[in-house]
Formats: C-alpha cells, structure tokens, sequence
C-alpha cells in the first residue's frame, strides 16, 4: 500500500514514521526546512513513550510523476483543506482514499468538492504530538486512529489501510458511523480549545475556577444540541463524557488553539467557534457561549493583530 502523508506536523509526522519504521511505502509532502532536514537525516521522533527513532522516507515538495497513492493521510490545518487537495490532484487514482485527520466536521466536504467524489474519507486521530525542530516530532503521548466511509459502507480500501496500520503497531478502527466520532472530537476539541485560547490557561486551571468550567460544559452542551440538530445522536451522557475526558487530562494541557494564538500564527478558529456559530444561525441553535469565545478571537483569526 503507498500512502502519502500530506502535512507533515505532529499527526501527519507521526503516523507516516510510524508506517515507513514497519516497511509501508510512505511519502510525506512538506516544505521548507522541515522537508530540507527530512530529507537530509530522515524523519525523527522523539516519543515519551516509545523511546527515540528515525525513520527513512521520501519527503516532496511536490508530487508531480510520483504513481497514485493508495491512501492519503490528510493533515494540514484545515484553512489549507482546498490549496493543499490541489494540489495532489495528480496522485489520486480511481480507488484513492482521502482519510481527513484534521480538525472540525467539514473538511470532508471540502475535499469531496476538489478531489471529486468517492475520495473523501472521514477520520479522527487521537495523538499529542508536534514538530519540535525541523525534521523531528516530539510525541507526548497516546497514538490511535478510527477512520470510516461516509455513508457507513464496508470498505476494503479502509480493511487495507487499517491493516497497514495493524502492521506499523498503531491501534486503528474501520467505524461504521464516522460523522458521529468527528462530532464527539469536535464537541470536545472546540470546548478545550475555546476555553484554553480564550483564559490563556491550561485545563487544570480551568477546572479549578467554577465559572471557567461551567463556560466549558456550557460550550460542550450548546455542540451537542447542535450536533442533534444536524442528524448526529451523541446520546443523553455526551456532555458528561466530554467533562470526564476534560477531567482526565494532563493539568498542563493547553490546545494547539493556545499555542498558536499565543504565538502570533493563524488561527482554525473558522473550523470550529465558527462553524458551529454559522450551522447555529442556520439550524435554529442558540450558540451564545460558542459566539463569545468566536467573536474575541476573531480579531486573532489571520495572526497576531496590529496594534
């Protein structure tokens, strides 16, 4: 099976490394220095679990007369979605599937609308994992995907995938009901990213202030009543899931969100606060406390603002 990771950050960086270490051919699509130093030294994780490694793989700046791949991990952030399906228009073949790894629930639409149909595949990956210096992932902890066809089918191309996978030692899962794991990520990561973004704090403190937390689940519950509202069931414990995963994570833990606010870079703030503020506006939904957080960030949106 050939895959190409397309972004090759933390997600993308991770898993290609973990499939090229088991002998899967894997081609990761990146640029700058982090292509420069992939190509030079290989691609290098640092993991807290698993210890240190290097992988060899063949990193590209562009795909042009590379064979069609079998399966692309798609990894970029998702205000890239339609310049970076472009631009591998010319390794998808008939049978490609496009596994969505990234953040909110209509990056599939996206990809169906520039690739064409039948390519886009919805997928969630549960890894804390970035770019630590060109050319090397540090990886935190956790590593599994759930990916699965659209309307639900049995798919072969994801059996050959999840196979793939099986063989590089990662935990992955065919799901017959895609749309509702992208929902339960999506409730999840936009109340975690909101809060984090938005207080300039980590978890623990947000837990530890009454208000703060009740801002959260009031975030998890206005998605959920949205998620409902678009077909999807998360059934009558999705916010107190959403809460104990909250309460299960490290004290430290921020979101990527967070860090680049913080940082001056580009926010997904469209992805998620926004979406869900649009879809809100559109099926009926009170989002209010989803608006706050979407309307201060907003002047974040492009980077860090002029003053």
């Amino acid at each position: 099976m050939r895959v190409l990771i397309v972004g090759a950050g933390g997600v993308g960086g991770y898993f290609g490394a973990r499939l090229a270490r088991a002998g899967v051919p894997v081609t990761l699509l990146a640029r700058g220095a982090h292509l420069a130093a992939i190509q030079r030294e290989g691609l290098r994780v640092r993991s807290a679990v698993e210890g240190e490694s290097v992988a060899t793989v063949t990193a590209v700046a562009d795909v042009t007369g590379l064979p069609p791949a079998d399966a692309v991990l798609f990894c970029v952030k998702s205000f890239d979605t339609e310049t970076a399906a472009a631009a591998i228009r010319a390794v998808i073949g008939p049978g490609t599937a496009v596994v969505s790894l990234q953040n909110g629930v209509d990056n599939e639409e996206t990809l169906a609308r520039v690739l064409g149909p039948g390519h886009a595949v919805g997928g969630v990956a549960y890894v804390f994992a970035a770019i630590e210096s060109p050319g090397v992932i540090a990886h935190r902890f956790a590593g599994h995907v759930v990916f699965g066809e659209l309307d639900g089918r049995p798919s072969p191309r994801l059996e050959a995938l999840r196979a793939a996978f099986t063989q590089a030692g990662v935990r992955a899962e065919v799901s017959p009901d895609i749309r509702r794991t992208l929902w339960q990520k999506y409730v999840m990561i936009t109340a975690q990213a909101g809060m984090t973004a938005l207080s300039r704090a980590p978890i623990g403190v947000i837990r530890a202030v009454p208000e703060s937390r009740q801002m959260y689940r009031r975030i998890a519950e206005e998605l959920t009543a949205l998620a409902a509202a678009s077909g999807v069931d998360l059934g009558p414990d999705a916010v107190e899931g959403v809460m104990k995963a909250a309460d299960g994570l490290a004290p430290e833990a921020y979101s990527s969100l967070h860090h680049d606010l913080t940082q001056g870079r580009r926010l997904e703030l469209e992805t998620l606060h926004g979406h869900a503020v649009r879809l809100g506006e559109r099926l009926g939904v009170p989002t209010p406390t989803t608006f706050a957080v979407y309307a201060t960030l907003k002047p974040h949106l492009d980077g860090r603002p002029p003053r």
